[in-house]
């Protein structure tokens, strides 16, 4: 069974080298902090595999994956300014087509977007889309401490919606305030709460409020055709729609639809990476199957049961295949 993967990111030296031109000096981290970061990017960055495609398709090949959707991981920071984020974003978007070109078949892309700019922005969807044959955007966390339900963020969407591609948010690492309030302590090590306030717990909440901030501010009654998808089994919003609807009614927030009918209807979930059985059963029976696709987290995750992992799942043959390429080729126009 053909299988493509939505969630797989990749690197490039010159739009990282370009990055770090405007990174600066950074201030010192105490010794424990300094420690504990070696020791975190040492678990958690996969380093030269981020760079290396033929490592990528080696294990593309020996996992079944017949076509991975490629992402640049951190096109650039918040510290670019935004003439500066255009270009090298306009260029990290012409690496992933170059990309494409020399595997043909094999992968697709995500645009990355300088969100600081969103007119700019749209018109970089406008063209990755018409012009490099990319089937869709990503972007991560928040732009300048803002989220994307903020009016000047509108075009964006806007765009993605006339030209009828989906938009993945993805995490990001959150503010340090809201780090240092929430996740760390005293009663466990700056490493645990790091942690914590990322991968383990932190950044998914966040991307689950964004999710739920688009919601609210009315903007799929606006953009009826817009989709969006959302990684780590629906980043923790799944579990709640019954609450969700229970206390944001609509009397309350004044919407055409409950919040679990604007979700079911416009959002796409993927596991990136997270081989659970039960979240996968629980998540088709929540969403249906039609709303689910494959995502790996390549090379963030790297595991070696992605064939067998859906296909000896409970799942009907039917939605095994809807999972596996169906709903992929439908919504990414693969």
């Amino acid at each position: 069974m053909r299988i493509i993967t939505l969630e797989e990111h990749y690197a490039d030296q010159h739009i990282m080298d370009e990055n770090n031109a405007f990174r600066g000096e950074q201030p010192a981290l105490p010794p424990e902090q300094a420690e504990a970061m070696k020791f975190l990017m040492s678990r958690a960055f996969p380093g030269p595999e981020l760079l290396d495609f033929e490592k990528r398709v080696e294990y593309m090949d020996r996992n079944g994956i017949d076509v991975q959707v490629l992402s640049v991981t951190t096109p650039v920071s918040d510290n670019v300014p935004a003439a500066d984020a255009i270009r090298i974003i306009r260029e990290a978007n012409d690496i992933t087509k170059k990309h494409m070109e020399e595997h043909p078949g094999r992968f697709e892309g995500f645009a990355a977007l300088p969100m600081i700019d969103p007119e700019a922005s749209a018109k970089e969807l406008e063209r990755c889309v018409k012009d490099l044959g990319f089937c869709g955007a990503m972007i991560a966390g928040r732009s300048r401490g803002r989220f994307y339900n903020e009016k000047e963020f509108f075009p964006v969407f806007e765009k993605a919606a006339e030209l009828d591609v989906p938009i993945y948010f993805h995490p990001a690492l959150i503010p340090m305030e809201i780090q240092q309030t929430y996740y760390m302590s005293d009663a466990y090590s700056f490493a645990v709460g790091s942690e914590l306030a990322s991968a383990g717990y932190g950044w998914h909440s966040e991307v689950g409020i964004q999710v739920s901030r688009m919601i609210l501010s009315g903007i799929f009654d606006k953009l009826p055709t817009l989709k969006f998808l959302s990684g780590h089994w629906g980043e923790t919003i799944p579990a709640f729609l019954e609450r969700m609807d229970t206390i944001l009614d609509r009397e309350l927030t004044g919407l055409d639809k409950k919040f679990s009918e604007y979700y079911k209807e416009h959002v796409y979930i993927t596991p990136s990476g997270i081989m659970s059985n039960d979240q996968l059963e629980y998540i088709v029976k929540v969403m249906g199957a039609d709303h689910v696709l494959y995502a790996i987290d390549y090379p963030y995750m790297k595991p070696e049961n992605v064939y067998e992992f859906l296909m000896d799942s409970s799942l009907s043959d039917e939605d095994k295949e809807l999972i596996a390429h169906k709903n992929a080729e439908k919504l990414l126009h693969i």
